[in-house]
Order: structure tokens, then sequence, then C-alpha cells
């Protein structure tokens, strides 16, 4: 396809459909997920072509065998619309014997699944897209490279390109890959038009469940006022009546939530428990965040310039920038963003956790030589928490920047990386 920009995603795929007879494609809307399956299908069906929509579901009511003919792999777009598919692609798979034969994509998780009557184990794998990284985008120079610390590379090297003002545009950018290529005047409403779509019809058909769209603006804005911490419904609730007129009850927030998940607006990060040297209670909450910075920008109001004059809120977004991107770069390593934080105060903004059971702490900064030694610091003492006896010593420190112009590595081994300079 002409002017696809390769996704960190594309091999990935590549790799599953040689594993499996079907792979599972989810993530929010735009970000990507139909172009990038298209890119290996050789055949497809597009469940909500308006034209064909209500013959495809019915179809897939009567036979749904019908639907799944065609070359392979079979790409089926939206397959949530008709939750019955799941079962029949698992029947042609174990019935074929043969791999790479479906992609299925979805921007949501089916409203109603009593329809499903299989796991999917052993033919079905999962892969999740979300929004463009910076390097993805063309923002990052990629010149530092997260597998390569794990692999224990000793000298880094790289220079960013992104100054504060660019910075506070790519958070309210935002990684849409529809958005990249644009004015950024025009890229600006895209991130807007995307909120627009949640609050107005989008999060009621996760669930087909009608809710006020007012009181969805609410939770959104507190939610991304609540970006990057751990905080409870309760919270949220307190927030909403502090800030609104009208206060929210905890099941309502709770219920907009779990819609909000089910179309992968939000995804919260688990909490990491390491084995360490002396018995310390570790909060367990998840943290909060958007899947996208723009999500928040958009949920307050705000555009770039409010975020250089505002360098509070501007972290906490920027924060979550850090966190897409690293998720990105996570799943292509086989790995899992964590963070950490225990009753003491210690604080790791994420773990970058694999498989293989390496890890990297990482603390994210904004800029400025303070707060980078202030992050080294922390890194360092959280580090001496480890029982190394018992797991593996931390593959790297980094504090991970958004200014600053060059990556390099501290005399005492802590990597300083600007975002735009971070890739895979």
């Amino acid at each position: 396809m002409e002017n696809y920009r390769s996704r960190i995603a594309d091999d990935m795929l590549k790799r599953k459909l040689e594993g499996k007879g079907a792979v599972l494609i989810e993530g929010p809307k735009w970000c990507g997920k139909t172009t990038t399956a298209e890119q290996v299908a050789a055949s497809i069906l597009y469940m909500d072509d308006p034209e064909k929509k209500e013959q495809n579901i019915t179809m897939s009511e009567l036979s749904p065998k019908r639907l799944l003919k065609g070359e392979t792999p079979r790409l089926i777009d939206e397959w949530q619309l008709a939750p019955k598919l799941w079962d029949a692609i698992r029947f042609e798979v174990d019935h074929r014997r043969e791999l790479g034969q479906f992609v299925l994509t979805g921007s949501a998780v089916p409203a109603d699944t009593k329809e499903i009557t299989h796991s999917g184990t052993g033919r079905f794998t999962w892969l999740t897209m979300r929004p463009m990284s910076l390097y993805e985008s063309g923002d990052s120079t990629g010149e530092v490279s997260l597998k390569d610390l794990f692999d224990g590379i000793k000298e880094i090297d790289g220079e960013n390109h992104i100054g504060i003002d660019r910075l506070a545009f790519l958070v309210c950018r935002g990684g849409w890959p529809q958005a990249v290529d644009m004015r950024d005047e025009i890229a600006l409403d895209q991130a807007m038009d995307y909120y627009d779509a949640v609050v107005r019809s989008d999060i009621n058909r996760a669930d087909n469940v009608q809710k006020n769209s007012e009181r969805v603006k609410r939770l959104m804005r507190s939610y991304a006022r609540n970006q990057g911490g751990q905080v409870a419904n309760t919270v949220i609730a307190a927030d909403i009546a502090a800030n609104d007129e009208a206060p929210m009850s905890e099941e309502t927030i709770a219920s907009y939530l779990s819609a909000l998940r089910k179309i992968f607006v939000v995804e919260d990060m688990p909490a990491w428990n390491p084995n360490l040297r002396s018995k310390t209670a570790i909060r367990s909450s998840d943290t909060r965040y958007y899947i996208d910075p723009s999500i928040a920008a958009a949920a307050l109001g705000i555009g770039p310039n409010d975020l250089v004059n505002d360098l509070k809120t501007f972290g906490f977004l920027f924060e979550t920038l850090c966190v897409r991107d690293l998720r990105v770069f996570a799943d292509a390593l086989s790995g899992e963003v964590y963070h950490y934080r225990d009753k003491d105060g210690q604080e790791c903004d994420a773990v970058v956790h694999l498989r293989n059971g390496a890890y990297g702490l990482i603390e994210i900064k904004l800029g400025g030589s303070k707060l980078v030694e202030e992050g080294a610091e922390s890194l360092k003492t959280m580090q001496a928490k480890i029982d190394t006896d018992k797991m593996k010593a931390p593959s790297f420190l980094m504090v991970l920047t958004g200014t600053g112009d060059y990556a390099y590595c501290r005399k005492d081994g802590v990597y300083v990386v600007p975002i735009g300079c971070l890739k895979n």
C-alpha cells in the first residue's frame, strides 16, 4: 500500500501468523490495526461496510462458514460485530489444519460474549496495537535501542531533535497514524475528533448501554487529571464532585471506566512485585493511563501552549506518552511494562520486564539537570532494595527525558535518554 508507514507490529504479526491458525489484533480505533492487517491479507471481509453490514451480521447467524471463504490469510475486520464468527473460525482452523489462516481486527471487546463457547486456546494468538510511538511516526531518531540495553551494551550515543515546543505538540497530536503527515493545526484536530467520537457514541457500543455524554466528559476530564496516579474510583468521584456541579456515583464511574477499557481508551498499568532485601509492603493498585496522551489533552481541552505554560500538567501527560512508547517497544521484546511503589514512598515510574526475567528500571522526567539527578538517585536507591540472590539484577537504569540534547551514560552507569532518541 502506498504511503504505508512501517509499524513495529508488522514483524510481530508475520511471526504470529507462522505459529497459529488465527491472529486477533486488538486496540483503539484509528491506531492502524486494519491498515497493518491489510499488508498481509490475501482477502478481506469488512464487517462494518455500510452497504453490507446487516447482510454480514445476518449471514454470521445463518452460515458463518460462508463469510470465511477466501484466500488466506483472510482478514475479518471489526469481527466483534458478529461474535459467532469466533467459534466458526476456531472450527475452521481445527479442520483445515493449516497455520496463518485468519487475521481478526477489533476496536472493542464484544458487548455480548455469550455467543462465544470456546476460549480459542491453541488456535488464536493475540496482538495488541496502540497509537504510533515517536519512533514509528518518524519523530524519534531511534539511535538508542531498548533491545541493545537489555543485551548489555554499555556505550550509547544519540542526538535529540525535539525541543520543548515540539514535544508539547507531539503530546497533544498523539500517535494517530492519520494525523502524522497532516499540517500541525489539522493534526491537532484529530485527537479532539477521537475524543468527541468516544463521548458521543463509541463508549455506548462497548456494552450497548446508552450513557450520559456530559457525565462521560466529566469522568474523562477527571481521569486526565489523575494520569500517572494510583487512584481509586472513590478518589475520581471526589475529584468530580469538587470540580463539577453534578457528582457521580462510584458504580457509575466503575461502569463507565469498564466501557472505556473495552474500547481500549484507557489502559491501566499493573504493579511490579520484585524480591526485596527487606520486607516492605508494595502498593498493588494499578496506575491510571490513557492509551495515548492526546486523549487526556482533549479531555482537558488544552493544547501545546497550555502545556508549555503549565509544566506540572505537561509532566503528567509526557509520562503518558513515554508509557505508550515503552509499551509498544516492550511488546516487540516479549515484555510488559509495570510500575513500582512501596509504603516507604519508593517509586519507579516504569519497569520493563521481559519473559526471560530480564528487566530495566526507568524514571520519567520532563527534563532539567536537577530532575535528571533526582531520577538517577531514585533508581539507584531502588536497585539497592532488590535481592539479587533471588532474582536478576536490573539490566539497566534509565532516566527517560523529554528535553536534553543527547543520550549518554553517566559515570554511575545510569543512562539518560531523551524519548526523541529511543526505539525498541
